[in-house]
């Protein structure tokens, strides 16, 4: 059987604060094989960036990583010094953020960027940097590449933007990419571009990709499975399709509740009661015990684990009887 690419064990992420240690992540623990696609869903907030930055190790301080294990293609890498891990940030991981502006350097061309990256973590010469980075730029769907490479950022729209970042994100062939809400900021039909680009370049390259994003429609047409968080623990993990069509946790029930369909004649879309709660104000047991509407007494002083139901499907609640207690 083969191995996974990104292994996840009991990760949690603290934040010290004069009024206390605040949980962003906690305890969650999955795995990635290589060329496949997870997509990271929740609401704002849940903890999907911070799971992604933590990942590739750039939680800013006072933040850590209190316990847990990241290994990588059978290394562990939360425990490497920075300058061993600035080696695999960009060479094994490759990172997508929302905001192509923030990856972009506004002062220097695309050209520069690019072959400064590439060169980096590659032995080659000017000059076959500069092949592959038009190479890498064709790929992604940039029009006449060789000759606006030496573009600079502002000259692009929105949706080339992205796609220059993720051929920066490709630059060195990485084992795995990790995609923060890639889409976010695009029109539909940009969106749909970049997911077939992402798409196509994982099939061919063999990449694994984690694709962390509030949108459902987006994991539905990109992921393999999906892992759904909530207030920094994972509900849910399975296949997409199984998933959407049968969930299994409330919370995940519920955002699926809430997306509109085709053909039904709704007054008002469905929604979950109440807000998530603050990192400061977690309730005890599951939770999501104040706005499910299946919550029992036991939801309410019990903390579930994430446990397998299924061959395929693990789920955080007490309404099945093989989860157990956290």
């Amino acid at each position: 059987m083969t191995e996974p690419l990104l292994s996840v064990r009991g990760l949690t992420v603290e934040f010290p604060t004069r009024h206390g240690i605040l949980t962003a992540v906690e305890d969650i623990s999955f795995d990635i094989m290589p060329g496949e696609v997870l997509g990271m869903v929740g609401e704002s907030g849940a903890g999907k960036s911070m799971t992604g930055n933590a990942i590739i190790g750039l939680i800013e301080a006072p933040g850590r990583i209190a316990r847990g294990e990241v290994w990588l293609n059978g290394q562990r890498i939360d425990s490497l010094p920075p300058e061993a891990m600035r080696a695999i940030r960009g060479r094994r991981i490759g990172m997508i953020f929302q905001d192509p502006l923030t990856s972009l350097n506004p002062l220097y061309r695309i050209s520069d960027q690019l072959i400064e990256t590439i060169r980096t973590h590659l032995p080659l010469s000017q000059d076959a940097a500069r092949k592959r980075a038009i190479g890498l730029l064709d790929d992604v769907g940039i029009p006449d590449a060789a000759r606006r490479i030496d573009d600079y950022p502002h000259q692009f729209s929105g949706g080339m933007r992205q796609r220059v970042v993720i051929a920066l994100a490709l630059c060195a062939e990485p084992d795995l990419v990790i995609a923060d809400e890639p889409t976010t900021a695009l029109d539909v039909s940009v969106q749909a571009q970049i997911i077939d680009v992402m798409k196509e370049l994982c099939a061919e390259r063999g990449a694994a990709i984690l694709l962390v994003t509030h949108d459902m429609g987006v994991i539905a047409e990109t992921a393999d499975r999906v892992a759904v968080m909530y207030a920094g623990r994972l509900a849910e993990v399975g296949p997409v399709r199984d998933v959407i069509l049968a969930a299994r946790h409330p919370y995940t029930a519920g955002l699926m509740g809430a997306i509109p369909r085709l053909g039904e004649n709704l007054v008002r879309l469905n929604q979950i009661p109440g807000a998530m709660p603050r990192l400061s104000a977690i309730p005890p047991g599951c939770p999501f015990n104040p706005r499910c509407p299946r919550v029992m007494d036991h939801c309410r002083s019990h903390r579930p684990a994430l446990s397998p139901i299924e061959p395929a499907r693990k789920v955080a609640c007490w309404l099945y009887p093989e989860v157990t207690e956290a």
